[in-house]
């Protein structure tokens, strides 16, 4: 067995006293079982039920139901009454210069 050591805020190790307390195991015992059980989660594959996989499409098709959808005509007018504001210094000016020529394009059509 390796051994480790740590450095940790006491208020963590106050917590994982706590804990350990509550379980009635030393605090070594308590964090090898905490480590462990967390590394082993992470190996862990959780297959979703039928049900649950058709619950979260419906989720995501309601969510995209609700996305506001914006005419042509409503793009035109807040471009119209756009402030005009300088662009950000460490902008390059080809990104500048694009964005200036989509914007210029978009109010023409």
């Amino acid at each position: 067995m390796s051994e480790l050591t740590l450095q940790l805020p006491d208020t963590l190790v106050q917590r994982l006293e706590t804990l350990a307390q509550t379980e009635g195991v030393s605090l070594d015992r308590y964090i090898f079982y905490t480590l462990t059980r967390q590394a082993s989660l992470a190996d862990t594959i959780q297959i979703s039920s039928p049900e649950e996989i058709a619950q979260q499409k419906a989720n995501y098709a309601a969510r995209l139901q609700k996305i506001r959808k914006v005419s042509d005509t409503q793009i035109d007018e807040i471009l119209a009454s756009r402030e005009p504001v300088e662009p950000e210094p460490d902008l390059r000016p080809e990104v500048i210069e694009k964005v200036r020529k989509l914007i210029a394009n978009r109010q023409r059509v």
